[in-house]
Order: structure tokens, then sequence, then C-alpha cells
């Protein structure tokens, strides 16, 4: 048995020095049987075991006998390798012991598997950054390293601007390529003792370790955003794409778990996509307490649209030259039973992306068509615009659900509706937006491109999208007056609008200064406070009749 046993055997002294052992103690550790008998077990010895284990080794063995377990030892080669040892004491017939008997296997290639699955199990294959697991347990013992030093910590959500158009263009071989350039650029930017993590897709998070201030993420946050812009050289491709960053901090005034602070950085991310990508923007955690605080949930609001809670107030868009109405926008306001009436910004985050804003939306132009309807009854026949979110022009059967919609209004012509898309949700895939603009035109339905200014406004995304006017954003229009550059934007737009045949209207034209600058500029279609407010569908008929445009736009 001694001599045919796969086992290594290994019989010592009382004082641990070896006297005898078998032929698979040799080839498994290289050494024979001459180099280590009269020698102790240290001779093995790979350091990565603590004093503190061998002591506990020496306790077991003493105390009960036998001694079980695994330990890393050097191959005379001076390679590591593991082994399971089982170490019994021999003892005579009055239970004296005379010897100690070692008998061990390498498992060694089970360890190396075990690390493998360990690897797989912690960090992205593709990027080789840590994954959600990883990412969990760390940022467990970073807020629990945050309390004990009393400092702050940053977690940042991170999402690529247009990466899904460099898979449909370039191939899926391609859209790696770009991750891993982008994975290594990002932990570049940067600390040693920050983690950067991927959740999958383009998704990624950063903990931001040790901050002093929240302030002190600023520089850092920038630093990502910088590296996420970096040109790449992929084949013979030249890519440049961007990020938005939403960023959540830690410890907050409530108490929040890793959980949350992913979910608010991940909300933030979403804000900053908003508002024009290739930035970042910070959860409000005051907003978000307020909020769930006055139960405006997405059940809530599943609530509120089954209790008909929603209504559409309309604002006027006019001619401000010849004072002639020529629609009005539909926007959709919330009658709260107790906080009274409520604004889109004030509560459409909490759907946006879910499927409830398909329904919402779907009842906005239910509703929106029935005003028109009401409207031709009592004499006003006017066009009506509704926003659509980019969820809601996502669907496969978009063009078909709007059919039936229209369907159902039998007295509304087609004409008199147009959809307003936000040019940041048009841009995520110019393809398929154009494809879905071009079937709702064969309806009669046509398009505007809403907030225009603040995405790419491309030359080639205005030419590839089929829509029938621009609107210039509010941003541009409110500070034009005293903002040269913005000024510069609006008289850009309107001359890239004349260029490609578009009709332009800005909105948030709040007095007759900036009215009577647009028309100076060639842009005569307008609304905004400076013109009415938006109102009841009610109002709207004796409004028009009353109203008339400033004398100083009558006289352009």
């Amino acid at each position: 048995v001694f001599a045919h046993a796969n086992e290594g055997i290994m019989v010592t002294t009382l004082g641990g020095v070896i006297v005898e052992i078998n032929e698979t103690f040799t080839r498994i550790t290289g050494y024979s049987r001459d180099e280590v008998v009269g020698k102790t077990p240290s001779l093995l010895s790979s350091g990565r075991q603590s004093r503190e284990f061998y002591a506990s080794m020496w306790r077991a063995l003493i105390d009960k006998g036998h001694w079980s377990g695994e330990i890393w030892n050097r191959h005379k080669s001076g390679e590591f390798y593991a082994t399971m040892q089982t170490i019994s004491a021999v003892r005579d017939a009055k239970g004296q012991t005379q010897q100690y008997v070692a008998l061990f296997s390498d498992i060694t290639p089970l360890k190396e598997h075990e690390n493998k699955l360990e690897y797989i199990a912690h960090y992205d294959a593709l990027t080789r950054l840590p994954n959600r697991v990883l990412l969990s347990d760390r940022l467990h013992q970073a807020m629990t390293q945050a309390v004990r030093r009393k400092n702050r910590l940053a977690v940042a959500f991170l999402d690529l601007d247009g990466f899904k158009t460099i898979n449909d263009q370039h191939g899926h071989a391609v859209g790696d390529q770009v991750l891993v350039a982008m994975a290594v650029h990002m932990r570049q930017a940067l600390r040693d003792g920050d983690t950067l993590a991927r959740l999958g897709g383009d998704e990624f998070v950063a903990v931001l370790l040790d901050l002093e201030s929240f302030e002190a993420s600023g520089p850092l946050l920038a630093r990502l955003l910088d590296a996420a812009s970096q040109p790449l050289k992929v084949d013979d491709l030249d890519i440049r794409l961007s990020a938005s960053l939403g960023v959540t901090f830690f410890p907050q005034n409530q108490d929040v778990d890793a959980d949350q602070l992913l979910r608010q950085a991940d909300q933030a991310m979403y804000q900053a996509k908003l508002a024009g990508k290739n930035r970042y923007h910070v959860f409000d955690a005051e907003l978000d307490q307020s909020v769930r605080g006055h139960h405006e949930s997405l059940e809530r609001l599943r609530q509120a649209l089954n209790a008909n809670e929603f209504v559409l107030h309309y604002q006027p868009k006019v001619h401000m030259r010849t004072g002639q109405v020529i629609g009005a926008e539909a926007l959709i306001r919330w009658e709260h039973p107790t906080r009274g009436l409520l604004f889109p910004a004030q509560f459409l985050s909490v759907i946006e992306g879910h499927a409830l804003s398909i329904h919402l939306g779907e009842w906005v132009l239910h509703h929106a068509l029935t005003q028109i309807e009401q409207w031709r009854a009592s004499g006003l026949d006017l066009k009506v615009s509704v926003n659509v979110g980019a969820r809601q022009l996502q669907q496969a059967d978009f063009a078909e659900r709007l059919r039936v919609i229209l369907a159902a209004h039998p007295e509304v012509r087609h004409g008199q509706l147009q959809l307003e898309v936000l040019e940041t949700s048009a841009l995520d895939d110019i393809t398929w937006t154009a494809n879905v603009i071009e079937s709702c035109r064969k309806l009669g339905v046509t398009f505007s491109l809403d907030d225009f200014g603040t995405g790419y406004s491309s030359l080639t995304y205005l030419k590839r999208l089929p829509v029938v006017e621009l609107k210039i954003d509010q941003s541009f229009v409110r500070n034009m007056l005293e903002d040269p550059d913005d000024l510069a934007i609006l008289n850009g737009v309107i001359g890239l609008a004349n260029a490609f045949n578009r009709q332009v209207i800005a909105e948030g034209v709040e007095n007759v200064e900036s009215g009577t600058l647009l028309l100076k500029l060639g842009c005569e279609l307008a609304q905004g406070y400076g013109i009415a407010r938006p109102m009841p569908g009610p109002e709207m008929p004796a409004w028009c009749l009353a109203w008339r445009p400033d004398p100083a736009w009558t006289q352009i």
C-alpha cells in the first residue's frame, strides 16, 4: 500500500523530522528520499500560510490526533502547488503518540479551475473589468469604509452615446473592440483605489473613493467623460463616441443601500441623456425623497391614469407677423388630488422608458384627437402637435397603432395631427426613426423635430429624417438677447431649415424683443409665455378670436 498509493505519504517523528516517504511523494514534490529524510516538512513551505495557520494545525494534532486541510507548498523546481492533506498521529498500545503520518494529493489543477471559475464569476469576460457581482461586493466595502473614515464616495453610472449605431453599422466584433478600448481609457482616467465595472452592454459603473467633498468628484467625472470621448482606431475605422454619466453620493441624509445608489446613479444618467448627452448629471436626493414621499411612484401614476387624473393643456403656435394661429401643442398635466396641478417634470421621469409611458402616450393621442373634434364642432379648425417619447416611438408596431387610434376619430383629418420627437431620442437609432416617420407620413401625419440644436444637429441626420418642421430649443431663444453664441446657433438653425426646405418654429418666446429678433432672423412661427401660456382646451376658441400680435411684429 505504501509503495503503490496514489497519495504522497510522509512519516515523521514526534519532533517533525521526516523518516520515510513513498514514490508518489517524490513525484508530487520533486524531492527524492535522500533529499528529505532527516529534514523537516518546512523544506516544502511556500510561505503562503501564516504562523497562525501552522500553530492551529499543531494544536489540532496534539488535542485531537489528526488534522485535515489544504496547504500550498513549493516544488523542488520552485513552482507552487496545492495539496489536500491529512495528518494523523500514530499511537502505541498505551495511546502514546510515536509518529505522524501525512497523506496528501496534488489538487493544483482543481485550484486553478476554481480560480478560473472565480474569475468568470467576478470579472467581465470581454473587458476584464469587475462585473456586477464584484462591483456589489466592492461597493458594500466602500460604503462601510466611508462611514468608518467619515468621508464620502461617489457612484457614477455611465452609458455610451450612440453605441448601438456602431454595432448596427459595423457589426458586434467592432463593437466589442470599442468596448475594450473604452474600458482601458476610462480605467486609466481613475485613481488606483477606484473601481470601474461593466454591468453589460455599454453600461459601466465607477466607484470613486475617499472624497473630501462632493465637489471633489468633479475633475474625476470630467476625466471619465473625456476618456469616453477619445478617438478610437478600430481596423480601418475612425470612431469617436461620447458618454452620458449620472452620479450620486454616499452617505446621504436618509439610509440607502448599494442597490439604491446604483438606481439613483442610473436615473441621473438618464437625465444627462435627456439634457443632450456628453455630460454628467447629479442625482437630487432631496427631490427624489419628496417624490417618493408624495407617492409619485410608478404604481401611483398607473392609478392616476386609471382614475382619469390627467388633463391636457394647449399652448398656441402663431405666425408672429400675420397673427395667424397655426396650431397648438398638447401638454400633459396631472390634477393631483392633494398637490394640485403638476407639470410633466414633476412626474414623467418616473415612467420614462417603462411600458406605462406607452399607455400614457396613447392616452394623450386619443384625448388630443377628441379635442380637435370638439373644436371643429365649435368652429375652430386647428392642428395639434403631440410629444412622442422614445419608448413609444421604438415600438415595432408604432405606425399601425397610430393608424388604429386615428381610425377611432374619423372626424379628424390626419393632417391635423403632428408628432413631436426629441432630437436626442430620434438620433438614438436614426434608421429606425426615419422608417417610422416615413410610415406615419403615408398616413398623413407629419413630424416635428423638438429641441433642435441640443443634440448633434448634423446635416446628415437632417437629410435622413423626413420631418417637416424644426423646433428651436427654448434655451437658445431665452438667452439670445444676451448670449451671442446662442444667437449664432439660432441663425445657423434657421439657415439649416431654409437650406433643407424645413419649416422652423421657436419655442420659449417670452417677450416682444425676442419675437422681434426672431422675425428679423427669418423665423416667423413661435410659441411661448410671451404669446400665451398653456390653457385648457375649452379656452382656446375665445383666445384665438381675441389674440392679436404685437405691433412691433406686424411692422417687420
